[in-house]
C-alpha cells in the first residue's frame, strides 16, 4: 500500500506555490512554462496514469488519506480546507482534488499516426472553437477507438481546464497533433498513408451516412457548428457524407455528429469487401 507522502499546508491562497491555481487564465499558464490544470478525481487518477509531467497535486482535508498516496515521488503535495480550496476563483469545484501538470511538446503527424499497416481512423478538426466540443469530441474519439485526433491552426486548445474536464482525462491518452499547415497535411495525408478523406457537410445530395461503407485507412473531417468545413476544405476530400435531419433540424451538435459518425464508421460490417 501506498505511504502518504509529506503534505505541504496552505493557509491562504495567495501563497505563491499554489499560484497556477488561482484565477489565473489558461494563455497565462502556457506562458509560465506550458501549465494545465487537471480537476476532479477521475481527471487526476488518469493525468497520473499517463506519461505527462505533473508539477504538483492539491487536495482537501477530507481527500487526503485516499487522493495523497497515489501522488507520484517527488510531485508536491498540497492540502487545505474545503473552504479554502472553494475559494479557487472561476472554478466550479466540489471534489477537492486538482492537479497542475505540464504540457509535452506537440507530436509531428509521422509520430502521432501508429506505426503499423492496415486500418487507421483519424479525426480531424480544421476549426473547431469550443472548448466544451472540443473535449467532447476528444472524449468520444478516443471512446470509440480512433487512431489519432488531428487539429487544425484555428481549433481551440485541448488543454485548457475546460476541455479537460470535459474529456475526462482522455486527453492524456489520445494522440493529438497540432496542425500549421493543415491543407499540407490532408494532402500528405492522402499521397503517403492512403487516407480516404470524408467531409462531414449537412448538403442533401450528399451520400447518407446510413449506406456508406469505409476502406481500410480513413479520416473524417468535422466543421464548427455554425460555418461548418469550408469550401476548399470540401475540395479537398474524397467524399461527402451527411446525417439526414427531419423536423427542420438543421444540424447536430459537432461533437453529437463525430459520436454518430465513428459509431457508423467503426463497425466492421461496414467495411468494404
Amino acid at each position: 500500500m501506498s505511504t502518504l507522502p509529506t503534505a505541504i499546508r496552505i493557509e491562504d491562497l495567495s501563497d505563491p506555490r499554489v499560484a497556477p491555481y488561482r484565477n489565473i487564465k489558461e494563455k497565462d499558464l502556457e506562458r509560465a512554462g506550458r501549465l494545465f490544470i487537471a480537476e476532479g478525481e477521475y481527471v487526476v487518477r488518469r493525468l497520473f496514469a499517463s506519461d505527462f509531467p505533473i508539477e504538483s497535486l492539491f487536495v482537501t482535508d477530507r481527500r487526503l488519506e485516499e487522493i495523497g498516496p497515489l501522488a507520484p515521488e517527488g510531485v508536491p503535495l498540497f492540502v487545505t480546507s474545503t473552504e479554502i480550496m472553494n475559494g479557487i476563483l472561476g472554478m466550479k469545484f466540489h471534489s477537492g482534488v486538482i492537479a497542475c501538470g505540464r504540457r509535452k511538446p506537440w507530436m509531428k503527424l509521422e509520430e502521432v499516426l501508429p506505426n503499423r499497416p492496415g486500418r487507421l481512423t483519424l479525426v480531424v478538426c480544421p476549426d473547431i472553437s469550443n472548448a466544451e466540443n472540443i473535449g467532447s469530441i476528444v472524449r468520444i474519439a478516443a471512446g470509440f477507438g480512433a487512431d489519432a485526433l488531428i487539429l487544425g491552426e484555428h481549433s481551440h486548445d485541448p488543454f485548457w481546464r475546460q476541455s479537460i474536464r470535459v474529456s475526462m482525462g482522455t486527453v492524456f491518452q489520445l494522440p493529438i497533433y497540432q496542425s500549421q499547415e493543415l491543407s499540407q497535411d490532408l494532402a500528405r495525408l492522402k499521397s503517403e498513408w492512403g487516407v480516404e478523406l470524408v467531409a462531414t457537410v449537412l448538403d442533401e445530395d450528399a451520400e447518407p451516412l446510413s449506406k456508406a461503407k469505409r476502406g481500410e485507412r480513413l479520416a473524417i473531417l468535422f466543421g464548427g457548428e455554425s460555418q461548418g468545413l469550408d469550401d476548399a476544405t470540401v475540395r479537398a476530400c474524397d467524399r461527402r457524407v451527411t446525417i439526414p435531419m427531419k423536423l427542420g433540424t438543421d444540424s447536430l451538435n459537432v461533437a453529437v455528429a463525430a459520436g454518430v459518425f465513428l459509431y457508423r464508421f467503426t463497425r466492421e460490417e461496414i467495411f468494404s469487401k
